[in-house]
C-alpha cells in the first residue's frame, strides 16, 4: 500500500492532538503536526508556524507538496468566547488562517487527495441572534439549507469548494457537538476545567459539589475527541465521505446531574450538593491552591491554572453546566447521515468522562484518588 502523508493543522488543540495520535498509530501514514505549541505524543514531524503569519506560511507549506491529506482543525477565538462567534475580526482571521495554509500548499504540488474540515453545530445558526434555537429545525440535519449569517465556517468552506474546481481532491466537513478530550489550555475543552475543579475540592476534603444550575433538565450531547479522530481517519480514505458534511456525536444524550455521580466516582469522591458557581470566576481565584497542589504531587500540569484549563474553556464549561433559565426543548444533532455513509462508531458519554479523567490521572496531570 502506498504511503500517505497527513498534515494536521491545529495539532496542539483538542481535535488536532487526537488526530495526530490516531494517524501516528498506523505504519502507512506520515504525520506532519502544524501548531505553534508542540503537541503531546510522538511519531510525527512538527512544523511550528503561526497561521496568521502569511509570509511564514508561504515558506513552510510551499515545501510540503507531497502532502496527500489535510485535517484542518486550527481555530482562533477571542477572549471571552461568545462575543467572538459573531465578530467580524474573528471571522476574517479564521478565514485568513485557512487561506494562508492552503494557497501555498495547493501551489506546491498535486499530491493532495482529501481534506477534512472541522467545524461545528454553530453552522446551523443556533448561536446567532438572527436565528437562535427557535429558528432551526430540530434535530439538526446536514441536508437542511444553509441559513445565512456571519460565520467563519462558511468563509472557509466556500474557499475550499471554490479551489476544488478542476482538481481531484475531496472535501469532508464535520460538525461535531461539544468535544471532550485531554488537550490542555484550549478554548473549548471542559475536561481540564472539571478536573481542576474536582482536584481542588478533593484536596480540601470536600465532596464533588455540582457547580451548575440545579433542577433544569437540559439534555446534552457530547463527542469524544478520539471518536472524532476515528471519523477523520475514516473520511480520509472512504469514498462515501467524499464531498459530504457530517454531524458527530457519541450517539447518546445525558443530563449533567445524572452523570455527576459517575464523574465523582472516577475521582474517588462522593457527589456533593448543588452549589452553583461560575468556574470562570472561582477557579482563577484558587491559583495559589492549584500551584501548591501541582508542587505537592509533582504533577505534569502547569503551575499556572489558566495555562492548564484555558480561560475560554472555563467560560464554555459554565455555559454547558448552567443550561437555560427554564427547561426547554433540547437542540439535538441527527447522525443518521454519517451512519448511512458507513461511520458507525459510538460511545457511552458517562464512560467518556471516566476515560478522560482516568487518563489525566494516569498521565500525572491530576493527583490520583486517595487510597
Amino acid at each position: 500500500m502506498a504511503r500517505k502523508k497527513v498534515l494536521v493543522a491545529g495539532a496542539s488543540g483538542l481535535v488536532g492532538q487526537a488526530a495526530v495520535r490516531h494517524f501516528s498509530r498506523f505504519g502507512d501514514w506520515d504525520v506532519v503536526a502544524v501548531s505553534r505549541r508542540m503537541p503531546q505524543g510522538e511519531g510525527f514531524d512538527h512544523v511550528a508556524v503561526d497561521l496568521t503569519d502569511r509570509a511564514a506560511c508561504e515558506v513552510a507549506f510551499s515545501q510540503l507538496g507531497d502532502v496527500t491529506h489535510v485535517v484542518y482543525a486550527a481555530l482562533f477565538e477571542l477572549p471571552g468566547l461568545f462575543a467572538g462567534w459573531t465578530d467580524a475580526e474573528q471571522i476574517e482571521t479564521n478565514g485568513a488562517m485557512l487561506r494562508n495554509l492552503f494557497e501555498p500548499l495547493l501551489a506546491a504540488g498535486d499530491a493532495l487527495e482529501h481534506v477534512s474540515l472541522m467545524h461545528g453545530t454553530k453552522a446551523y445558526g443556533i448561536h446567532h441572534p438572527a436565528i437562535g434555537p427557535r429558528g432551526v429545525r430540530n434535530p439538526l440535519r446536514e441536508r437542511d439549507p444553509r441559513q445565512p449569517h456571519p460565520n467563519f465556517y462558511f468563509v472557509q468552506e466556500d474557499f475550499l469548494r471554490e479551489r476544488q474546481g478542476g482538481r481531484g481532491w475531496g472535501l469532508t466537513v464535520f460538525r461535531p457537538t461539544v468535544i471532550y478530550g485531554d488537550a490542555w489550555g484550549n478554548n473549548m475543552n471542559p475536561i481540564p476545567a472539571l478536573a481542576a475543579y474536582a482536584a481542588l475540592l478533593r484536596e480540601a476534603g470536600e465532596p464533588l459539589h455540582f457547580p451548575g444550575r440545579p433542577g433544569v433538565p437540559v439534555l446534552r450531547e457530547a463527542v469524544d475527541a478520539d471518536l472524532v479522530a476515528e471519523a477523520l481517519g475514516w473520511a480520509a480514505t472512504s469514498p462515501s465521505a467524499r464531498n459530504e458534511t457530517f454531524n458527530l456525536t457519541n450517539g447518546d444524550v445525558f443530563l449533567w446531574e445524572n452523570a455527576w455521580p459517575a464523574i465523582a466516582e472516577t475521582f474517588g469522591m462522593e457527589p456533593g450538593d448543588a452549589r452553583p458557581v461560575s468556574l470562570a470566576a472561582d477557579l482563577p481565584a484558587r491559583q495559589d491552591a492549584w500551584a501548591a497542589l501541582v508542587a505537592r504531587h509533582r504533577l505534569r500540569a502547569p503551575a499556572n491554572l489558566l495555562d492548564f484549563v484555558g480561560y475560554n474553556s472555563l467560560v464554555y464549561t459554565d455555559m454547558l453546566l448552567s443550561g437555560a433559565q427554564q427547561p426547554s426543548m433540547p437542540i439535538l444533532n441527527s447522525t443518521i447521515h454519517g451512519r448511512e455513509a458507513g461511520f458507525q462508531a459510538c460511545m457511552d458519554s458517562e464512560d467518556m468522562f471516566r476515560k478522560w479523567f482516568r487518563k489525566l490521572t494516569e498521565d500525572g496531570v491530576i493527583p490520583p484518588p486517595r487510597p
